[in-house]
């Protein structure tokens, strides 16, 4: 009788444990590494954030010393927006173009009573499309909210300086 041997290679279970300890030791050192980065990005973003207030107050007494002096100063924009506040002399060129299109609309004598968003978009030329009208409404509102134009009524919009001229009159 014949006998074969055959052998069969049979992964040792130890030597299994060994390759996966080795690649877990190796994701912990990964991992390790990329905290330290995080956590050096974190310091110094707070450090910009604790410099921030300070920054803050400076330009406030600086811009204080200047209204002291005779200075004409507006409230600055409000953050992630092109509209300014509007001041006691301010004028309509510190604002975006589109800005100051709506702003000449509602200035314009068929505005008198106020405008609805849909006749500001026939007074710009604009097509009454429901992204127009969004768009137009929210520029006319953030505009009434500065000070540029008033809501005489719900939706309805006037320049606000011919707003004041009429109740001066």
């Amino acid at each position: 009788m014949l006998v074969s041997s055959v052998e069969v290679a049979v992964p040792s279970v130890l030597g299994m444990l060994e390759a996966r300890e080795k690649k877990v030791r190796e994701e912990v050192a990964r991992l390790r590494e990329e905290a330290d980065r995080v956590q050096a990005a974190l310091v110094v973003a707070e450090g910009a954030l604790v410099k921030l207030p300070a920054a803050r107050e400076t330009v406030a007494e600086v811009l204080g010393e200047q209204a002291g002096q005779g200075g004409v100063l507006t409230r600055s924009a409000v953050a992630g927006s092109t509209v300014p506040h509007r001041g006691e002399n301010a004028v309509a060129q510190v604002l975006a173009p589109e800005y100051q299109q709506i702003l000449r609309v509602l200035a314009a004598p068929e505005a008198a009573g106020g405008m609805r968003v849909k006749q500001i978009l026939a007074g710009l030329g604009w097509e009454a499309t429901p992204t127009r009208v969004e768009g137009v409404r929210s520029r006319v509102k953030r505009l009434a909210a500065r000070g540029w134009a008033t809501e005489v009524a719900p939706n309805v919009f006037a320049s606000a300086m011919t707003t004041a001229s009429a109740a001066a009159g």
